[in-house]
Parts: structure tokens; sequence; C-alpha cells
């Protein structure tokens, strides 16, 4: 075949698109749609907890349009890293919208659910045998990591999908996937090479983002023989060679090197040509295969549990002495805290401070700040939620109430937006496994599932 023509509605499932954006690029006769599930953009939070990063409403409304769109076109409809995470709680959330909406259309289609949950006993063995190494910055992978992790994902590539497709799936809901592998996989199966494959597929899984202005909503990418010709549907969007070229720089160590399952994308000798005033063509994109097939893991740990309040100060003495101030604050509300028996070891306390150095911290070069009012975001991580809520309390009071020097109005230098004002947030995780693993194929570690909908 010399041309597929590829579909993605956003940048995310359920973070919305117009619906007359999806009507014309379903008018442009696409072989395939479909959308990004999920990333570890928004943290841990999710792998660990195993909760969807967007609600379950908002899903629902993406995926009854594109089903629709799908089944009435007779063409694949894929996503993958269900959920956010692509665990199995994320992907069976997203199997039942599937199925809810199956039954209120009353559609018929085959299912197929690619399952991406990677058995503990299993990543020990490859541990073992040196079939696991650590990426960039993360220490080694060892037995204690494993067992705490909360739960174990394993990215696929294009592999699975390819034979989820082969065996006649109508619909594929997939766990964790490298981003661009769905759309790779429905280009490569129709016999396009797999550089400008991946390349579509780096484009496609973040929808119309790399058109301008930038917004999420749907594009529309032709696989060649030679590259790709990207356009969004929305005639308010276009593709020009600076927003795709800009575009194709993001979330990598490389501008131009992208290690993904399988291979490597090399975009070094990538040219972007207009071939309208809406349509980019992108060519000279390079694919080299790897000498041994790795998948990435990822893990999440239970590190404790969080509590947080906000408020905010418009007083310039104590602006000009905040430093100062938080550590009063924070021996005060050391030593109280341990009147009830909590310890210093006991809990991390942070304040993050809007208008001076949140961002940043440490890292930030501006010294004094300029602003006339800080923002406090008071953080406390603890053991368990009863001891994180204790010493909040005692932060929030004494954030309110310490003394500092020529201090004129002895209360109320602290505004508290909300009432009540302490945040119980619940278990806090951290990324804990963040490894490469030979799996000695592409495929046994992704077991797939078949439905008759």
């Amino acid at each position: 075949m010399g041309e597929y023509r590829l579909l993605s509605t956003s940048g995310l499932l359920g973070y919305g698109f117009p619906e007359e954006s999806l009507a014309a690029g379903m008018s442009r006769s696409p072989q395939m749609i479909g959308v990004d599930g999920g990333s570890t953009d928004p943290g841990p939070h999710y792998l660990g907890s195993g909760k969807c990063l967007n609600s379950r409403m908002a899903m629902k409304r993406d995926i009854q349009l594109m089903l629709r769109a799908a089944r009435s076109a007779n063409i694949p409809l894929v996503i993958g890293s269900c959920g956010g995470a692509g665990g199995e709680p994320h992907l069976q959330v997203v199997a039942d919208i599937v199925r809810e909406i199956a039954r209120e259309d009353n559609l018929k289609f085959k299912l197929a659910l690619i399952h991406s949950e990677q058995d503990k006993g299993w990543v020990k063995k490859q541990m073992r045998d040196g079939k696991v190494r650590a990426l960039r910055n993360v220490p080694k992978l060892d037995d204690a990591t494993v067992d705490r992790a909360e739960r174990i994902v394993g990215m696929m590539g294009p592999e699975p999908f390819y034979r989820a497709l082969d065996e006649g799936a109508q619909v594929i809901l997939a766990g964790r996937s490298s981003d661009p592998a769905p759309w790779a996989a429905c280009a490569t199966r129709a016999q396009l090479p797999p550089a400008p494959a991946w390349y579509a597929g780096k484009m496609l899984e973040c929808g119309a983002t790399a058109s301008w202005p930038k917004g999420h909503d749907c594009l529309l990418v032709d696989v060649l023989e030679d590259g790709i010709i990207l356009e969004p549907t929305n005639p308010i969007r276009k593709c020009t060679p600076m927003s795709v070229a800009n575009h194709s720089l993001h979330e990598n160590a490389s501008p131009v090197i992208h290690q993904e399952p399988g291979g490597v994308l090399d975009t070094t000798h990538c040219t972007f040509e207009a071939v309208s005033d809406r349509a980019v063509k992108v060519s000279g994109m390079e694919w080299r295969p790897d000498d041994v097939y790795t998948v990435k893991l990822e893990g999440a740990e239970l590190i404790g549990y969080r509590a947080i309040t906000i408020c905010g100060t418009r007083d310039p003495g104590l602006i000009g002495q905040f430093d100062s101030f938080l550590d009063s604050v924070r021996e005060n509300i050391s030593y109280k805290a341990a009147a009830f028996g909590v310890k210093e070891d006991d809990y991390t306390l942070t304040f993050r401070v809007f208008g001076k150095n949140a961002v940043m911290n440490s890292r930030e070069p501006v010294v004094n700040t300029q602003s006339h009012e800080l923002g406090i975001l008071v953080e406390v991580l603890a053991a368990d939620q009863e001891t994180a809520n204790a010493v909040l309390a005692i932060s929030r009071t004494n954030i309110l109430h310490v003394d500092f020097p020529n201090r004129m109005c002895k209360e109320g230098n602290m505004a508290f937006p909300f009432s009540p004002s302490d945040i119980a947030c619940g278990p806090a995780y951290r990324f804990s496994v963040f490894h490469v693993v030979e799996p000695g194929d592409a495929l046994s570690r992704f077991p797939i599932d078949y439905e008759n909908i």
C-alpha cells in the first residue's frame, strides 16, 4: 500500500474535542481512528492508586463519539494506555465504558483487551538473569523495590496491536503502551515503512498539538512510503513547518533520537515542507531496529499519606523577612508536634511559596522577590493520614500566629481561601520502577483477551 490515513481525536482520552472536527476527519475516509489514553506526565498517583486520570464522564463522551464513527465507517478504533496509567484497573474501567456504550447504541463488534501488568515473580527472574537495567538516574532494581510496588506495567510496542488486528479485532483497548505504538502498528501492518509509521505516531499521540494555535483537537495524518503529511481537521488550526518541527522535539533527552520498543526513530535529517496553507509534509526520518528487543517497566510505590492547606499573605513586613519567618514556624511546629508524640523524623514538612520560589525552590536565580503577595502551599507527608492531618493542623495554626519582628497586626496576616482549610489528600506515591527489560519477544508479556460485543 502506498498510503495509509490515520485520525487522532485529541492529545488524551477524556480531554475532549469538537464534534465538528471529528466529522470533518471522518469525511476524509481515514482507515483507523484512535487516541492516546495515558502518560506518566501526571505523576505516579494514578499507577499506584489504580485510579483513572480523567473522569469517567469525560472518557465516555469521547469514546461514544469515536466508537459510533468507527463502527459506521467499519474501521478500527484503537486506544493505548487506557485510563491514564494503563494498569489492569484502568483498562477495565475503559472496557466497562465501551460495553456500556455498545448496549446503549446497540453496537456489535469484536473487542480486544491487551493487558500490560507484569508479574512480580517474572520481573525478579529477569533481574536474576541479568535482563533488567536501569534508565538514567535510576538505581539498580532489587527484590524489595519490586515487592513494594503497587503494580508494575510494561510499555508495549506495536506488535500486540498488530496481532489483535490480524485476529479480527475491531475495537482495541490496551494497557500501558508506547504512545506512538498503536499508530505505528496500523501503518506498518498496511506495509508502510516503520520510519514514517513511527513518526506519524509521534504526531498523532498528541492530537492537534502539532498545529497552531495548539489545542485538544483532531489531527489527520497520511503515512507515505517516504514520509507523512499531517493536517488538523478543524479549520481554525493549521500545521506549519515551524509548528510541526517544534512539536517533534518534545519529551526526549535528545531532540532527534527517540528510543521506542524494538528500535530507534532518528529525525536528524528530517525536512518540513508546506504542501498547503494548513498541511505539512515531513520526510527524511530513519528507523534503526535494536539488536535486542526491550520493554520499559513502570512501577509506583506508596510513600505515605499527604495533607495540605493553602494560604496567602499581602503583609509587606512579613514578605520582606519570609525565610526567617518560615524558620520560626518550623521550630514551633517541631516543638508542638513533639508534645503529642510526633517526632521530626515522623513527617516531611514542605512550604511551596508561590511568588517567591515555589517552582524552582533552591535553584531559583531571583533572590529578592518583587511580589506584593505570596501564596503558600503547606504540605505534610507522614506514614499515616492521622499523623499527616495532625501535623498539618499545627502547621496551619503556626503559620497564622507565629510572631515576627515589627509585626503591626497581631492577627490575620494569612488569608485562607477555604473552610475547612485542611485537605487530607490520602495516599501518596512515587515512581520506583523506571527500568527496561529484555522480555525475549515482543508479544509474550502482553496477553490479549477477545470479546464479541
